[in-house]
Protein backbone atom coordinates (compact mmCIF):
# COMPACT_ATOMS: atom_id res chain seq x y z
CA UNK A 1 0.00 0.00 0.00
CA UNK A 2 1.26 3.50 -0.83
CA UNK A 3 2.40 5.80 1.96
CA UNK A 4 0.08 8.48 3.27
CA UNK A 5 0.63 12.10 2.25
CA UNK A 6 1.83 14.88 4.53
CA UNK A 7 -0.86 17.02 6.17
CA UNK A 8 -0.10 20.68 5.58
CA UNK A 9 -1.42 23.83 7.22
CA UNK A 10 -0.33 27.45 6.96
CA UNK A 11 2.98 27.40 8.79
CA UNK A 12 3.62 23.68 9.13
CA UNK A 13 3.53 20.11 7.88
CA UNK A 14 2.90 16.74 9.52
CA UNK A 15 4.60 13.84 7.77
CA UNK A 16 3.13 10.30 7.62
CA UNK A 17 3.71 8.48 10.89
CA UNK A 18 4.10 11.73 12.84
CA UNK A 19 2.00 13.41 15.53
CA UNK A 20 2.18 17.13 16.24
CA UNK A 21 0.77 19.12 19.16
CA UNK A 22 0.58 22.76 18.12
CA UNK A 23 -0.83 26.00 19.46
CA UNK A 24 -2.10 27.71 16.34
CA UNK A 25 -2.55 31.48 16.25
CA UNK A 26 -6.00 32.62 15.16
CA UNK A 27 -6.15 36.19 16.53
CA UNK A 28 -4.59 38.69 18.95
CA UNK A 29 -5.62 40.18 22.27
CA UNK A 30 -6.01 43.89 23.10
CA UNK A 31 -2.34 43.79 24.13
CA UNK A 32 -1.27 42.33 20.82
CA UNK A 33 -0.51 38.92 22.31
CA UNK A 34 -1.43 35.90 20.18
CA UNK A 35 -4.65 33.96 20.71
CA UNK A 36 -3.78 30.32 20.05
CA UNK A 37 -5.91 27.19 19.90
CA UNK A 38 -4.57 23.72 20.77
CA UNK A 39 -4.52 21.34 17.81
CA UNK A 40 -3.22 17.77 17.66
CA UNK A 41 -2.64 16.24 14.23
CA UNK A 42 -2.06 12.48 14.00
CA UNK A 43 -0.99 11.49 10.50
CA UNK A 44 -1.09 7.74 9.98
CA UNK A 45 1.44 5.95 7.83
CA UNK A 46 -1.27 4.48 5.59
CA UNK A 47 -3.55 6.62 3.40
CA UNK A 48 -7.19 7.05 4.38
CA UNK A 49 -9.77 9.71 5.21
CA UNK A 50 -8.83 12.89 7.03
CA UNK A 51 -11.15 13.44 9.99
CA UNK A 52 -11.63 16.39 12.35
CA UNK A 53 -12.93 16.21 15.91
CA UNK A 54 -13.80 19.60 17.38
CA UNK A 55 -15.21 20.86 20.67
CA UNK A 56 -15.84 24.04 22.65
CA UNK A 57 -16.94 26.22 19.76
CA UNK A 58 -18.99 27.54 22.67
CA UNK A 59 -16.52 28.12 25.48
CA UNK A 60 -18.57 26.76 28.38
CA UNK A 61 -19.49 23.44 26.68
CA UNK A 62 -16.95 21.10 28.22
CA UNK A 63 -18.02 17.48 27.67
CA UNK A 64 -16.70 17.39 24.11
CA UNK A 65 -13.29 18.64 25.24
CA UNK A 66 -12.72 15.43 27.17
CA UNK A 67 -13.96 13.30 24.27
CA UNK A 68 -11.46 14.87 21.86
CA UNK A 69 -8.60 14.78 24.39
CA UNK A 70 -9.11 11.11 25.21
CA UNK A 71 -9.15 10.12 21.53
CA UNK A 72 -6.01 12.16 20.82
CA UNK A 73 -3.95 11.37 23.91
CA UNK A 74 -5.25 8.12 25.44
CA UNK A 75 -6.27 5.93 22.51
CA UNK A 76 -3.73 3.67 20.83
CA UNK A 77 -3.72 5.06 17.30
CA UNK A 78 -0.71 3.10 16.06
CA UNK A 79 -2.92 1.35 13.49
CA UNK A 80 -4.70 4.55 12.40
CA UNK A 81 -5.35 4.74 8.68
CA UNK A 82 -5.60 8.31 7.42
CA UNK A 83 -5.26 11.58 9.34
CA UNK A 84 -6.90 12.80 12.52
CA UNK A 85 -7.21 16.51 13.36
CA UNK A 86 -8.21 17.13 16.99
CA UNK A 87 -9.31 20.55 18.22
CA UNK A 88 -10.44 20.18 21.85
CA UNK A 89 -10.91 23.92 22.45
CA UNK A 90 -11.79 25.95 19.36
CA UNK A 91 -13.09 29.03 21.16
CA UNK A 92 -10.19 29.80 23.49
CA UNK A 93 -11.29 33.35 24.48
CA UNK A 94 -14.74 32.12 25.54
CA UNK A 95 -13.21 29.07 27.24
CA UNK A 96 -10.95 31.29 29.32
CA UNK A 97 -13.94 33.44 30.28
CA UNK A 98 -16.08 30.31 30.81
CA UNK A 99 -18.90 31.71 28.74
CA UNK A 100 -20.73 30.58 25.62
CA UNK A 101 -19.84 33.37 23.20
CA UNK A 102 -16.66 35.22 22.35
CA UNK A 103 -16.13 37.93 24.98
CA UNK A 104 -15.67 40.36 22.07
CA UNK A 105 -19.13 41.78 21.38
CA UNK A 106 -20.63 38.39 22.41
CA UNK A 107 -20.30 36.96 18.92
CA UNK A 108 -21.10 33.29 18.27
CA UNK A 109 -18.15 31.45 16.75
CA UNK A 110 -20.53 28.70 15.62
CA UNK A 111 -22.41 31.17 13.43
CA UNK A 112 -19.23 32.56 11.88
CA UNK A 113 -17.97 29.75 9.62
CA UNK A 114 -16.43 29.50 7.08
CA UNK A 115 -15.25 32.93 8.10
CA UNK A 116 -13.56 35.77 6.30
CA UNK A 117 -10.10 37.32 6.30
CA UNK A 118 -11.52 40.85 6.27
CA UNK A 119 -14.69 40.71 8.40
CA UNK A 120 -15.39 40.66 12.17
CA UNK A 121 -13.01 39.23 14.74
CA UNK A 122 -15.16 36.12 15.05
CA UNK A 123 -15.16 35.52 11.30
CA UNK A 124 -11.41 36.04 11.09
CA UNK A 125 -10.90 33.41 13.79
CA UNK A 126 -13.33 31.08 12.06
CA UNK A 127 -11.54 31.60 8.74
CA UNK A 128 -8.17 30.55 10.12
CA UNK A 129 -9.62 27.48 11.81
CA UNK A 130 -11.69 26.52 8.78
CA UNK A 131 -9.08 26.95 6.07
CA UNK A 132 -6.31 25.16 7.96
CA UNK A 133 -8.09 22.37 9.82
CA UNK A 134 -11.63 21.86 8.45
CA UNK A 135 -11.44 22.34 4.68
CA UNK A 136 -8.65 19.74 4.21
CA UNK A 137 -10.78 17.04 5.90
CA UNK A 138 -13.07 14.39 4.45
CA UNK A 139 -15.51 14.26 7.40
CA UNK A 140 -15.90 15.65 10.90
CA UNK A 141 -17.69 15.56 14.24
CA UNK A 142 -18.37 18.74 16.23
CA UNK A 143 -19.22 18.22 19.93
CA UNK A 144 -21.60 20.46 21.86
CA UNK A 145 -23.71 20.52 25.01
CA UNK A 146 -26.92 22.28 25.82
CA UNK A 147 -26.69 25.89 26.90
CA UNK A 148 -26.38 26.60 30.62
CA UNK A 149 -29.42 25.77 32.70
CA UNK A 150 -30.52 22.89 30.43
CA UNK A 151 -29.27 19.39 29.67
CA UNK A 152 -29.55 17.09 26.63
CA UNK A 153 -29.47 13.34 26.21
CA UNK A 154 -26.76 12.42 23.73
CA UNK A 155 -28.07 12.81 20.18
CA UNK A 156 -26.88 13.70 16.70
CA UNK A 157 -27.97 16.64 14.59
CA UNK A 158 -27.40 16.20 10.87
CA UNK A 159 -28.77 16.98 7.43
CA UNK A 160 -30.09 13.51 6.56
CA UNK A 161 -31.01 14.61 3.02
CA UNK A 162 -27.28 14.53 2.24
CA UNK A 163 -26.29 10.84 1.79
CA UNK A 164 -22.70 11.44 2.92
CA UNK A 165 -23.87 13.20 6.08
CA UNK A 166 -26.50 10.51 6.72
CA UNK A 167 -23.82 7.81 6.52
CA UNK A 168 -21.76 9.63 9.14
CA UNK A 169 -24.76 10.28 11.41
CA UNK A 170 -25.86 6.64 11.28
CA UNK A 171 -22.31 5.44 11.90
CA UNK A 172 -22.10 7.37 15.17
CA UNK A 173 -24.73 5.05 16.58
CA UNK A 174 -26.89 7.38 18.69
CA UNK A 175 -30.47 6.53 19.58
CA UNK A 176 -31.79 9.88 18.32
CA UNK A 177 -30.91 11.80 15.16
CA UNK A 178 -32.55 15.18 14.65
CA UNK A 179 -32.64 15.86 10.93
CA UNK A 180 -31.99 19.51 10.09
CA UNK A 181 -29.84 21.43 7.67
CA UNK A 182 -28.63 23.73 10.45
CA UNK A 183 -28.24 27.49 10.51
CA UNK A 184 -26.03 29.58 8.28
CA UNK A 185 -22.56 29.90 9.78
CA UNK A 186 -22.70 26.65 11.75
CA UNK A 187 -19.59 24.54 11.40
CA UNK A 188 -21.48 21.40 10.36
CA UNK A 189 -23.67 23.32 7.91
CA UNK A 190 -20.85 25.10 6.12
CA UNK A 191 -18.50 22.12 6.17
CA UNK A 192 -21.13 19.80 4.70
CA UNK A 193 -22.03 22.35 2.02
CA UNK A 194 -18.35 22.51 1.04
CA UNK A 195 -18.12 18.75 0.60
CA UNK A 196 -16.84 17.72 4.04
CA UNK A 197 -19.77 15.91 5.69
CA UNK A 198 -20.07 16.87 9.34
CA UNK A 199 -22.44 16.24 12.23
CA UNK A 200 -23.11 17.89 15.58
CA UNK A 201 -23.19 15.69 18.67
CA UNK A 202 -25.18 17.19 21.55
CA UNK A 203 -24.49 15.80 25.01
CA UNK A 204 -25.36 16.94 28.52
CA UNK A 205 -24.99 20.40 30.00
CA UNK A 206 -22.50 23.25 30.13
CA UNK A 207 -19.80 23.85 32.76
CA UNK A 208 -19.07 20.23 33.67
CA UNK A 209 -17.73 16.84 32.64
CA UNK A 210 -20.39 14.08 32.62
CA UNK A 211 -18.56 10.78 32.50
CA UNK A 212 -21.41 8.58 31.25
CA UNK A 213 -22.04 10.89 28.29
CA UNK A 214 -18.33 11.20 27.51
CA UNK A 215 -18.06 7.41 27.40
CA UNK A 216 -21.14 7.18 25.18
CA UNK A 217 -19.63 9.72 22.78
CA UNK A 218 -16.30 7.88 22.73
CA UNK A 219 -18.16 4.74 21.67
CA UNK A 220 -19.72 6.79 18.87
CA UNK A 221 -16.31 8.00 17.67
CA UNK A 222 -15.00 4.44 17.65
CA UNK A 223 -18.01 3.36 15.61
CA UNK A 224 -17.34 6.12 13.06
CA UNK A 225 -13.70 5.08 12.84
CA UNK A 226 -14.86 1.54 12.06
CA UNK A 227 -17.34 2.67 9.40
CA UNK A 228 -14.61 4.54 7.50
CA UNK A 229 -11.85 1.97 8.02
CA UNK A 230 -9.74 4.23 10.21
CA UNK A 231 -8.95 1.65 12.91
CA UNK A 232 -8.76 -2.10 12.37
CA UNK A 233 -9.76 -2.81 15.98
CA UNK A 234 -13.01 -0.81 15.89
CA UNK A 235 -16.49 -2.14 15.09
CA UNK A 236 -19.57 -0.27 13.90
CA UNK A 237 -22.10 0.14 16.71
CA UNK A 238 -25.84 -0.49 16.39
CA UNK A 239 -27.53 1.22 19.34
CA UNK A 240 -30.42 -1.26 19.54
CA UNK A 241 -33.02 1.26 18.45
CA UNK A 242 -32.95 4.54 16.57
CA UNK A 243 -35.36 7.29 15.66
CA UNK A 244 -34.73 9.95 13.01
CA UNK A 245 -36.78 13.09 13.60
CA UNK A 246 -37.36 14.75 10.24
CA UNK A 247 -40.83 16.28 10.46
CA UNK A 248 -41.24 19.52 12.41
CA UNK A 249 -44.47 18.07 13.81
CA UNK A 250 -42.46 15.26 15.44
CA UNK A 251 -40.69 17.60 17.84
CA UNK A 252 -41.53 20.56 20.02
CA UNK A 253 -40.12 22.81 22.68
CA UNK A 254 -42.55 23.11 25.57
CA UNK A 255 -42.35 26.59 27.05
CA UNK A 256 -43.52 28.09 30.33
CA UNK A 257 -46.81 29.97 30.26
CA UNK A 258 -46.16 31.33 33.75
CA UNK A 259 -43.14 32.51 35.68
CA UNK A 260 -42.07 30.68 38.77
CA UNK A 261 -40.15 27.77 40.26
CA UNK A 262 -40.12 24.52 38.28
CA UNK A 263 -40.38 21.00 39.67
CA UNK A 264 -39.26 18.75 36.78
CA UNK A 265 -40.73 15.25 37.13
CA UNK A 266 -38.58 13.51 34.49
CA UNK A 267 -34.92 13.44 33.52
CA UNK A 268 -33.39 13.76 30.06
CA UNK A 269 -33.96 10.66 27.95
CA UNK A 270 -37.19 9.70 29.72
CA UNK A 271 -40.18 8.39 27.78
CA UNK A 272 -43.39 10.27 28.57
CA UNK A 273 -46.88 9.45 27.36
CA UNK A 274 -49.50 11.85 26.10
CA UNK A 275 -51.09 13.58 29.08
CA UNK A 276 -48.27 12.71 31.48
CA UNK A 277 -47.27 15.51 33.85
CA UNK A 278 -43.80 16.68 32.79
CA UNK A 279 -43.31 19.45 35.32
CA UNK A 280 -45.11 21.81 37.68
CA UNK A 281 -44.53 25.56 37.91
CA UNK A 282 -45.30 27.15 41.29
CA UNK A 283 -44.98 30.52 42.97
CA UNK A 284 -43.04 30.94 46.26
CA UNK A 285 -46.20 30.13 48.26
CA UNK A 286 -47.06 26.99 46.25
CA UNK A 287 -50.66 28.13 45.97
CA UNK A 288 -50.93 28.76 42.24
CA UNK A 289 -49.61 25.65 40.49
CA UNK A 290 -49.36 25.35 36.71
CA UNK A 291 -49.06 21.79 35.39
CA UNK A 292 -47.33 21.12 32.08
CA UNK A 293 -48.32 17.87 30.33
CA UNK A 294 -46.98 15.99 27.33
CA UNK A 295 -48.93 16.87 24.14
CA UNK A 296 -47.92 13.52 22.61
CA UNK A 297 -46.00 10.39 23.54
CA UNK A 298 -42.29 10.90 23.07
CA UNK A 299 -38.77 11.17 24.41
CA UNK A 300 -37.41 14.06 26.45
CA UNK A 301 -34.27 14.91 24.48
CA UNK A 302 -33.61 18.00 26.59
CA UNK A 303 -34.88 19.26 29.96
CA UNK A 304 -34.51 22.27 32.19
CA UNK A 305 -31.85 22.11 34.92
CA UNK A 306 -32.07 25.63 36.35
CA UNK A 307 -35.49 25.48 38.09
CA UNK A 308 -36.61 29.09 37.58
CA UNK A 309 -38.43 30.48 34.55
CA UNK A 310 -40.02 33.54 33.05
CA UNK A 311 -43.04 33.07 30.78
CA UNK A 312 -41.76 31.84 27.42
CA UNK A 313 -38.64 30.14 28.76
CA UNK A 314 -38.06 26.60 27.43
CA UNK A 315 -38.89 23.72 29.76
CA UNK A 316 -38.10 20.64 27.67
CA UNK A 317 -37.49 19.37 24.14
CA UNK A 318 -39.87 16.53 23.27
CA UNK A 319 -39.58 14.29 20.19
CA UNK A 320 -42.24 11.86 19.01
CA UNK A 321 -41.52 8.15 18.61
CA UNK A 322 -42.98 5.73 16.08
CA UNK A 323 -44.99 2.90 17.64
CA UNK A 324 -42.37 0.21 17.06
CA UNK A 325 -39.58 2.31 18.55
CA UNK A 326 -41.83 3.38 21.43
CA UNK A 327 -42.47 -0.24 22.38
CA UNK A 328 -38.72 -0.97 22.41
CA UNK A 329 -38.04 2.08 24.58
CA UNK A 330 -40.86 1.14 26.95
CA UNK A 331 -39.35 -2.30 27.43
CA UNK A 332 -35.89 -0.85 27.88
CA UNK A 333 -36.94 1.75 30.46
CA UNK A 334 -39.13 -0.71 32.37
CA UNK A 335 -36.22 -3.16 32.63
CA UNK A 336 -38.16 -5.86 30.78
CA UNK A 337 -36.16 -8.21 28.51
CA UNK A 338 -36.25 -7.68 24.74
CA UNK A 339 -38.86 -9.75 22.91
CA UNK A 340 -37.38 -12.65 20.95
CA UNK A 341 -37.70 -12.61 17.20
Amino acid sequence: MADNEAFTYNGGKVEPGETQDIRYGISETYLGDPVRIPVTIINGERPGPTVFLSAAAHGDELNGIEVVREVAYEWDLADFTGTLVCMPVMNVPAFLAQQRYLPIYDRDLNRSFPGSETSTGAKRMAHRIYQNFIAPCDLGIDFHTSTRGRTNMLHVRADMSDPAVARLANAFGSHVIIDSSGSSGMLRTESSADGTPAITVEMGEAHRFQRELIDEALAGVESVFAEYGLRETSTVNWPGWRTVISDENEKTWLRADAGGIVDMHHDRGALVHQGDRICTITNPFKDDNVTVVAPFTGLLVGVLENPVVYPGNPLCHLVELKDKVRRVVEREQSGAPEATR
